[in-house]
């Protein structure tokens, strides 16, 4: 058990959650009026389905990637959102989101853990950027695919960017397509992210770098399960992952 607002602190910290500048505010989102924490639930995203199955469960507290509150987007509680934030008062659940922290994170954020995940040697992040890299034993792209897949269990959409074998991986999690370039120019060989644009293919094959789109949802389902299950383990809560499948 520990206090809503200690347990967001220490997230913080852990995070270092103020030094983004974010889409969207990371941490408490929505106070429901529990301060003891007892039981926990993680997933990728605030969804109705995901917040009926926290309060149905007795969760205290659910702890996201992608919450609520995004730049630009309409304030008003109306509709979807007012839906979902009445869905989590009533249900008593108090919601945690981090966004562009969880990502980053060097031992529990969504990069190291899809870094790992696929056997990547050494991975790091590229300086002053999102994107990792690191190398694997050198291997053609469609078995490397076949191991993408294996991880994730979701094929990924491959473009070929030339013939040459994977060897020097870069990624980064979610909708980061648009660091191809980036990645092209750090002398990668090989770009996972998750989602893709029209433009991505024409840019891939003209810079020469092999790209796998392996899906917004399916390569950030595992940051905010590493967090949540350190959470767990030092503070003694119950955790459950709550999965709301999504092809995108």
């Amino acid at each position: 058990m520990i206090d809503l607002f200690t347990l967001e602190h220490y997230c913080n910290t852990l995070l270092d959650s103020s030094s983004f500048d974010d889409y969207c505010p990371n941490g408490l989102q929505l106070d429901a009026g529990k301060r003891e924490i007892r039981r926990l639930a993680s997933a990728v995203t605030a969804s109705l389905a995901v917040i009926e199955q926290a309060a149905g469960q007795g969760c205290d507290l659910l702890l996201v990637h992608h919450g609520y509150f995004w730049r630009g987007e309409p304030a008003p509680l109306t509709g979807i959102k007012g839906r979902r934030i009445r869905a989590l008062i009533q249900g008593g659940v108090s919601l945690l989101a981090y966004h562009l922290p969880l990502d980053a994170h060097p031992e529990l954020g969504n990069n190291r853990c899809l870094g790992d995940l696929l056997g990547v040697q050494e991975g790091e992040p590229l300086a002053g950027s999102l994107v990792w890299g690191g190398e694997v034993p050198a291997e053609p792209l469609q078995p490397f695919a076949r191991r993408v897949e294996g991880a994730l269990d979701r094929a990924p959409l491959v473009i070929a960017g030339g013939e040459h074998p994977v060897r020097r991986v870069g990624w980064c999690t979610g909708a980061a397509q648009g660091a191809i370039q980036e990645a092209a120019a750090a002398g990668l060989d090989t770009f996972v992210s998750g989602e893709v644009s029209e433009a991505t293919t024409h840019l891939a094959r003209e810079l020469g770098i092999h790209y796998l789109a392996a899906g917004h949802h399916a390569t950030e389902r595992f940051g905010v399960q590493a967090l949540a299950r350190h959470l767990a383990e030092k503070f003694d809560l119950e955790h459950r992952f709550l999965d709301d499948p999504n092809p995108v």
